[in-house]
């Protein structure tokens, strides 16, 4: 008989720790590691969609707005709305199709438009209202879209080549910090109206020729070149040393801007944005920088406003 009193007729094939001894606790408290992030969880992804699907059947709404894909330099843009489409047409913008909605609710505009875009040789399509949402992004179209291509920017040198062209004292429209297309647009009417050669735009972190500032301009851009620099304040460099003249408007100016006396001299208007105004490397640029004298109750004017009111004063002190 063994130790311990109990027979060993066979030998035991159990090894290691008996059960319930301290071993077997021991190994069970050691755990698997740490716990991983929520992402990692296989239930995880699940868990998500559904969320999004969920946010989807209530109408979208979401802690976050959704990420906005950014458009390609070469994709089309759209025009909506039967005003600013029969306009673009009339003036001329480049265009690739015209998009009409499915039982559209005919007026005189949208018969002038389609004769127009027929004229032209301008595609006609009819579509799905949902299409026409897609393709202007959500904006207000009334049943009407007008493909445009991608704008064709000019390079400086070139408004400097319009002008001369056409035996004129130039003016240049330069924008400095402006993002919103449709202060682009605006500024792009004023800029035809009182006979500027040429708009200068930077090719970063600005508003560019896009659907939003042709429907501003109500056509003004297709008769108007819009060029485009790397670097605004090299640009305005390389027209100083071609013998323009630069002048800033900011609000922060020390003179106004009806007694500068370079306004019949080749010149270059830089617009600022309406928060900030001028950068300080254009505003080293400056041969003189300008402001717009107002009455001390408004703080400033919307940079397409400025840019009409500067540029109206250039055309009355070049008719003198």
């Amino acid at each position: 008989m063994a130790a311990g009193g109990r027979a060993s007729g066979r030998p035991s094939k159990k090894k290691g720790p008996a059960k319930g001894t301290g071993g077997n606790v021991r190994r069970s408290l050691e755990g698997k590691g740490a716990t991983p992030p929520a992402h990692m969880r296989h239930w995880y992804k699940d868990k998500a969609r559904g969320e999004r699907i969920a946010r989807e059947d209530r109408g979208g709404a979401s802690s976050k707005a959704p990420v906005r894909q950014k458009r390609s330099e070469d994709a089309p843009e759209y025009i909506g709305g039967r005003n600013p489409v029969l306009e673009a047409l009339v003036a001329g913008v480049p265009a690739n199709a015209l998009y009409v909605a499915q039982r559209i609710d005919n007026d005189d505009r949208v018969r002038e438009a389609i004769k127009v875009a027929a004229d032209n040789g301008v595609a006609l399509l009819e579509v799905s209202r949902d299409k026409l949402d897609r393709l202007t992004e959500g904006a207000v179209h009334q049943g009407v879209a007008l493909q445009i291509p991608a704008y064709s920017y000019a390079h400086p040198s070139e408004l400097l080549e319009i002008a001369h062209d056409a035996a004129e004292v130039p003016l240049i429209v330069a924008l400095d910090g402006v993002t919103d297309p449709r202060n682009l647009g605006a500024i792009a009417r004023s800029a035809t109206a009182f006979g500027a050669h040429g708009m200068l735009i930077p090719s970063r972190r600005a508003a560019g020729v896009t659907g939003g500032a042709w429907k501003t301009s109500a056509g003004a851009l297709a008769n108007l070149r819009v060029a485009r620099a790397s670097n605004l304040t090299a640009a305005l460099r390389e027209y100083r040393e071609a013998g323009l003249f630069v002048v800033g408007l900011d609000g922060a100016g020390r003179v106004d801007i009806d007694e500068v006396e370079l306004l019949q001299e080749p010149l270059v208007v830089v617009v600022g944005s309406e928060g900030k105004g001028l950068s300080r490397l254009v505003s080293e640029q400056c041969d003189v920088v300008a402001r717009i004298p107002m009455h001390a109750a408004a703080e400033s004017l919307n940079a397409g406003v400025a840019a009409g009111v500067t540029l109206y004063e250039v055309a009355r002190h070049r008719r003198r």
